[in-house]
């Protein structure tokens, strides 16, 4: 047999047996496939069970306060500022630096719109627009340092979301799953819920939770505020759960031979999404059917379940942490004060004090809030100069703060000048808060890495990161 003779049969030979694998075993196969998937974790994490350093958190709730929330309104105290009201800013502040809409305007101080006052047995000068979260001032961590580099909201959002002001890099939340994996096989293990009220709305891209260049599963799911929280999630008139299982067996087989075929990570990631979807036909009602929550409960968060507020987005963030969601991210826009201030901080602190209190409080009576780790903070700050009655982006001094998980309740780090221009002592950057939130889940920032283009990239990017150890217990 000459060898184009013996290469031919060959590929006949390997065409049949692949041939007769896919009509003979797809039926097993796709019986086995659902039977694995039901009794094993949906994927786990690139670390496995060899985490860097114990972990103090399991959960993440990050609060995120779209549109820059000023921190001489909320929680850096600024009695020289108040004293400067409507005088020139010196210009030894402000000449050479950045300014996003004052730029050869005339730079005035506009002192604090709220009086400060203290609060806890920690006695943190805090603003009084905001006595619910000053009620749990004894549980969080205030950094009054924030830095960053982006002085437009997409950016910065994109900075503070991934740590790159590239788009199409990974999310923090992407990150943490690629690291960990996910609890649940129920629900995403990255979840991501929107609500508005207090301000202009700054658009929110869902680029802010997307994997990048990680595998598509490590995406953040957004969920609805209102209606059902995910498109779909019922069956269309006369199709059974049944039918729909013998359809999803089918699909997920069909899938399964052709990432056999082609060694495509992307088509493990389909049949995880085919099967987590058919499970979130019946987990997702569950989550959103709040008849088992006490009247004292919704009203100490100030929720009405499906009215799409942040209010009920934080219940349902209590309900999706109880549920194995690892990460979860909960926008809530309104806090772009160019104009009227002092208005628009009342109508926002309106929206998410009372619930931010509540979330705290109410995971710590479950004993939730020892391994669920809290960051409540916006994309930068705002200017101690007027703009009219408002404030301009400022990217020099922010604040924000965290709670749970082994974070230092009471305590408060970093400063700002006496005008809360910019940062005098202790700096915070947008890495250093990565870096930060990645040890209390166990990891190592340096070492979570993801080879891509020929290139090692991790979340806290090519710069020194630090992990703020002065915020930890």
């Amino acid at each position: 047999m000459n060898p184009e003779q013996r290469f031919a049969n060959t590929i006949n030979r390997r065409a049949f047996l692949r041939n007769a694998s896919y009509s003979v075993g797809s039926a097993a196969f796709s019986s086995l496939l659902l039977r694995d998937l039901q009794a094993a974790p949906r994927w786990n994490g690139i670390l496995g069970d060899k985490l860097h350093m114990p972990a103090k958190a399991k959960t993440v709730i990050h609060l995120c306060m779209a549109g820059g929330p000023s921190h001489l309104e909320t929680l850096d105290h600024k009695p020289e500022l108040a004293k400067l009201n409507g005088q020139e800013m010196p210009e030894s502040f402000t000449k050479g630096q950045q300014l996003a809409q004052l730029q050869g305007k005339a730079l005035n101080c506009l002192g604090p719109q709220y009086e400060f006052k203290p609060y806890g047995e920690c006695g943190r000068m805090m603003s009084t627009a905001f006595p619910h979260i000053g009620s749990v001032a004894d549980e969080i961590a205030v950094i009054n340092s924030m830095h960053t580099e982006q002085i437009n909201h997409d950016p910065a959002h994109t900075f503070m979301n991934t740590g790159s002001i590239i788009p199409g890099r990974p999310s923090m939340g992407s990150w943490m799953l690629y690291g960990l994996g996910a609890v649940t096989d129920e629900l995403p293990g990255y979840v991501v819920m929107t609500s508005s009220g207090g301000g202009q709305d700054q658009p929110i891209a869902t680029r802010q939770w997307h994997s990048g260049f990680l595998p598509s599963k490590f995406q953040g799911v957004q969920f609805n505020s209102k209606g059902d929280p995910v498109h779909y999630v019922k069956n269309p008139a006369g199709v059974s759960r049944k039918d729909q299982g013998e359809l999803l067996e089918t699909i997920n087989g069909m899938n399964g031979l052709l990432g056999k075929r082609q060694n495509d990570p992307e088509i493990a990631t389909r049949i995880a999404q085919y099967e987590m979807a058919f499970k979130m036909q019946t987990s997702v009602p569950g989550l959103m059917d709040v008849s088992e929550e006490s009247q004292d409960v919704l009203d100490a968060y100030g929720a009405t379940p499906g009215d799409g507020s942040f209010a009920s987005n934080c219940l349902l963030a209590r309900r999706l942490a109880e549920r194995g969601v690892r990460f979860i991210q909960l926008y809530h826009r309104g806090w772009d004060h160019h104009g009227g201030v002092k208005k628009g901080i009342e109508t926002v602190s309106g929206h998410i004090d009372r619930a931010t209190g509540a979330l705290i409080k109410d995971l710590k009576a479950r004993g939730m809030l020892e391994d669920t780790l809290i960051v409540w903070g916006g994309e930068f700050g705002r200017t101690p100069m007027a703009q009219g009655s408002g404030r301009d982006h400022h990217i020099q001094a922010f604040s924000l703060w965290m709670a749970g998980a082994g974070i230092k309740g009471g305590t408060t780090y970093g400063s700002t000048d006496d005008l809360g221009y910019a940062v005098a002592q202790d700096g915070v950057s947008v890495h250093d808060l990565h870096a930060t939130i990645l040890q209390q889940l166990g990891i190592d920032h340096e070492r979570l890495t993801y080879r891509f283009q020929g290139l090692d990239f991790k979340l806290t990017g090519v710069d020194e990161a630090k992990v703020v150890k002065a915020v930890l217990a």
